[in-house]
């Protein structure tokens, strides 16, 4: 039985965009948490929020490298949401892509350091500042692979495309065209 709802997930880019919408409402709501809501229920909200968003973030990155590989026309969720002119990039390192990525992670990254230096006391603190570093390090080194995997991938099908264009045998998986 194929539910309707449930079909429109198979596309990567609505599943994207599903998950980066669970992520800015859970990282909004850690926000205001940790900044408007006192005592321990405000730290508790605050750490569990933004240890949920990080949990989506990092799931959400290696997810993605699979998707590097896929015919999809996916190519980032801001390309989803805006007509960025960006779609298809075969001009080697999708560096347009890498530096958003990095500027997310640097807005996502001071704003949960901040929030964390109001919110949670010093011996917290520290496990904290520790904790978000290292998923931004994580989260820019998946994206950087995106990038790279996806510039692999055009630059390998550029360069099929132009032997097939000069009528040059292609040789794909290790096999030579004339030996099928």
């Amino acid at each position: 039985m194929r539910l309707a709802h449930v079909t429109q997930l198979e596309d990567f880019g609505t599943r994207s965009l599903a998950v980066h919408g669970i992520m800015v409402l859970a990282f909004v709501n850690a926000i205001l948490a940790g900044l408007f809501v006192g005592g321990q229920l405000g730290v508790v909200s605050f750490v569990a929020l933004l240890n949920f968003t990080a949990g989506l973030w990092v799931a959400h990155s290696i997810h993605s490298l699979g998707n590097v590989t896929s015919d999809d026309d996916y190519s980032g969720v801001l390309n989803e949401l805006f007509d960025t002119g960006e779609a298809d990039s075969t001009d080697g390192f999708d560096s347009g892509r890498f530096g958003r990525l990095l500027a997310l992670i640097a807005v996502v990254t001071g704003a949960s350091l901040l929030t964390s230096a109001q919110a949670l006391s010093e011996a917290v603190l520290s496990v904290a500042v520790v904790a978000v570093g290292a998923i931004a390090i994580l989260t820019a080194g998946v994206g950087f692979m995106i990038a790279l995997g996806a510039s692999y991938d055009a630059s390998e099908a550029q360069r099929l495309e132009t032997m097939r264009q000069r009528g040059d045998a292609v040789e794909t998986d290790g096999q030579h065209a004339d030996d099928r």
